[in-house]
């Protein structure tokens, strides 16, 4: 780093930011994940947000009392719960790809050749 004329900023952004990137954006995208699971489940207990204001998990909780006439009504909010929280998981661990420098040196033909197989 300073053998090269760089300043303290600058080392940082060169060499920690790519190595920490890659694990804060998995670290990011778990934390969003467990809050929209949170927000769900203390809004449906009735300890998050108020029964004015949009929620999965008061929509569920709403829901509820119709199950036996409507049982299907249940399943939507909860697809929208797990879609949700499956896509930050996937989109996480595709920004990680793309972020992680040790991943950068390989071409996609490298990443998915099998070998004994000819394409």
């Amino acid at each position: 780093g300073r053998a090269s004329g760089l300043g303290p900023a600058q080392n940082l952004v060169r060499h920690l930011l790519p190595n920490v990137a890659p694990v804060f954006i998995v670290q990011l995208s778990w934390g969003m994940a467990v809050a929209v699971l949170a927000e769900a489940g203390l809004s449906y207990l009735g300890f998050g947000a108020p029964i004015t204001q949009p929620s999965w998990g008061v929509l569920l909780s709403d829901l509820q009392s119709y199950i036996s006439v409507h049982p299907l009504t249940v399943v939507w909010p909860g697809l929208a719960i797990t879609f949700t929280v499956l896509g930050l998981n996937l989109l996480g661990d595709a920004l990680r790809e793309a972020a992680d420098p040790t991943l950068s040196d390989r071409t996609p033909q490298a990443r998915t050749h099998v070998p004994g197989v000819v394409a």
